[in-house]
């Protein structure tokens, strides 16, 4: 699929990476020299010059392109690119909307523009930030089926019941509850049956809500949610997570040094308590009740700062942290570091955009309608919707030759979620939560080791 990146920030080096890896034929546009350069050491071609330019457009291959994607700096830049790439005949359109104001419009912009996707990264971020707050043990929350069936990322203790224990006796413990991907050290298994728990893994399992929830007591974690929330930094990603938390029921306070931003986030969240202050301040913090918290969220724009925020936090509460990364590099440093959960909004837009691009590439199978990249991108989980043509459908799934490293994790038919035993069949409507080791699968289809080999 050929695929014009336009703004080559943060995020649009991201989706060069993972886009180049799946095979796209990507071009990336940007006035900045020094931004491009970033790009060399990927199969890319760049094109220096405004975006938002006809002719740079079109010297970049726009009227041939299947979609473009816009993530300059502002949002106006990034509609109007998308405007003019429709204009000049590129097929689909995505762009990046950050602005409050302008995503709670969003259907309309996308209606008069002609717009396949806005894409706000913030808020995006958030939602899995508010999903991880309501269910505090877990590292993970990723949410499939319309949130019917959720993924859970959670360390087991070493003293739980079921550490030890192998995962076919789990059942005892709780029914309902699938295991798909264990972390040891810097091991990643798609476990068997016969595979072991031991304590300190780090499990990812599905589960309905409500099944989680008592799974969690049962390992011998709380699952109760916070109701204190403190958020450090007032940027948009705090302001949509306060208002996500404020709904939930949760007292939030948000500690912001910019008077302008303070007085932004006191005029729309009215219920929320803003202190303008300096959140790397220990005296402020401690005067703001840091240590009654049950959640700490660094959210500055600054790592260096949301990492000393994070560790201080953890070094006085046992609050739940959470931690924003902008910066992909170290990552080796961070995984070593106790901070909690730790999201970065370009990964979280950069999948949206990958699951889009799957979905347009087999716009006549069954399309990729959720995907999530886990364990640090050594692993996806993704969900399909079955249709009449796919070869998996009426087969018990025991008889099914499915590729090495993957597990079917659940099976959603008209609401209905079930964990799949090997007499189960999958049915066409129904959607699908596979869990792999094996990057690019495109269609249902697709995990079926003959089709594999044929391919």
């Amino acid at each position: 699929m050929k695929i014009v990146i336009i703004g080559a920030g943060k995020i649009g080096i991201t989706l060069a990476e993972q886009l180049v890896s799946e095979d796209n034929e990507v071009t990336v546009i940007d006035n900045r020299p020094e931004a491009l350069e970033e790009l060399n050491a990927l199969d890319v071609m760049a094109v220096e010059g405004n975006g938002i330019s006809k002719e740079i457009q079109l010297e970049a291959g726009i009227d041939e392109a299947d979609l473009a994607i816009a993530v300059l700096s502002t949002d106006e830049e990034n509609l109007l690119a998308c405007l003019i790439a429709k204009k000049l005949g590129v097929g689909n359109t995505i762009a990046r909307v950050r602005n409050p104001e302008y995503f709670s419009g969003i259907k309309l912009i996308k209606d008069e523009l002609g717009l396949s996707m806005a894409l706000n990264p913030e808020l995006a971020s958030a939602s899995e930030i508010a999903r991880i707050l309501r269910a505090p043990s877990a590292i993970k929350i990723d949410a499939f089926s319309r949130g019917r069936v959720e993924l859970y990322k959670v360390r087991v203790p070493e003293n739980s019941p079921i550490a030890g224990r192998k995962l076919m006796e789990l059942g005892k413990v709780q029914v309902g509850v699938l295991i798909c991907v264990v972390e040891r050290g810097e091991e990643v298994f798609i476990p068997s049956g016969n595979f072991t728990l031991l304590g300190g893994d780090r499990i990812s399992f599905i589960a309905k809500p409500k099944i989680a929830s008592k799974f969690f007591q049962k390992m011998g974690i709380s699952a109760d949610p916070v109701r204190q929330v403190m958020l450090l930094g007032g940027g948009k990603i705090s302001y949509y997570l306060a208002k996500q938390m404020l709904d939930f029921g949760a007292a939030v306070k948000i500690i912001e040094s910019n008077m302008d931003t303070c007085e932004f986030l006191a005029e729309h969240l009215p219920d929320a308590t803003i202190i303008c202050g300096d959140a790397t301040n220990e005296h402020l913090l401690a005067q703001e009740g840091l240590s009654k918290m049950d959640a700490v969220a660094s959210l500055t724009g600054i790592d260096e700062e949301n990492v000393l925020m994070s560790l201080y936090a953890r070094s006085i509460t046992k609050a739940k942290i959470v931690t924003k990364i902008n910066r992909t590099t170290f990552s080796h440093i961070i995984e070593s570091m106790d901070l909690g959960s730790v999201f970065l909004p370009r990964n979280i837009a950069a999948d949206h955009i990958v699951r889009f691009v799957r979905a347009l590439k087999n716009s006549m199978g069954s399309n990729v309608e959720t995907l999530y990249k886990i364990v640090g991108n050594k692993a996806e989980a993704l969900e399909f919707r079955a249709t009449a043509k796919s070869a998996v459908c009426g087969k018990p799934l025991m008889e099914l030759k499915l590729l090495p490293n993957l597990l079917i994790g659940a099976i959603n038919r008209g609401g209905k979620i079930l964990t799949p035993s090997g007499k189960d069949t999958i049915e066409p409507g129904d959607s699908v939560i596979v869990v792999t080791t094996v990057a690019g699968l495109n269609d249902l289809d697709d995990i079926l080791a003959e089709r594999r080999i044929k391919v």
